[in-house]
């Protein structure tokens, strides 16, 4: 796994990995939004990978605002990697969040 510059090698077992998505829903409505942000939620649980989530609805509405934001934290590149690929994740939530979403961005770093 590269490592951030400056991280030295005692640091490794430590860097931890934030995934972060915004989604712009189709219909951002306050039902629609909750909806999105209870199935973003539901992973909590049945997906063991994650070590921790939250859940953001947005409240301003300004044209360049997105609608939900999921932030994850994961052990490592390779527990993204499986995430991705994770049962729960791909068959409930990507497939809904696919559905329901007008566009996403995301990033992936290391704390």
């Amino acid at each position: 796994m590269p490592m951030p510059s400056g991280v030295g090698i005692f640091m490794k077992a430590v860097i931890m990995i934030k995934h972060i998505v915004c989604f712009r829903l189709k219909d951002n409505s306050e039902a629609e939004c909750l909806k999105a942000r209870d199935v973003l939620l539901s992973m909590k649980g049945n997906v063991p990978l994650l070590r921790d989530i939250e859940v953001g609805v947005d409240f301003l509405h300004s044209p360049r605002s997105y609608d939900v934001i999921l932030q994850v934290v994961l052990d490592d590149e390779k527990a993204l990697d499986d995430y991705q690929n994770d049962e729960y994740h791909c068959s409930v939530v990507k497939k809904y969040m696919h559905a329901v979403a007008e566009s996403s961005v995301a990033i992936d770093y290391y704390l």
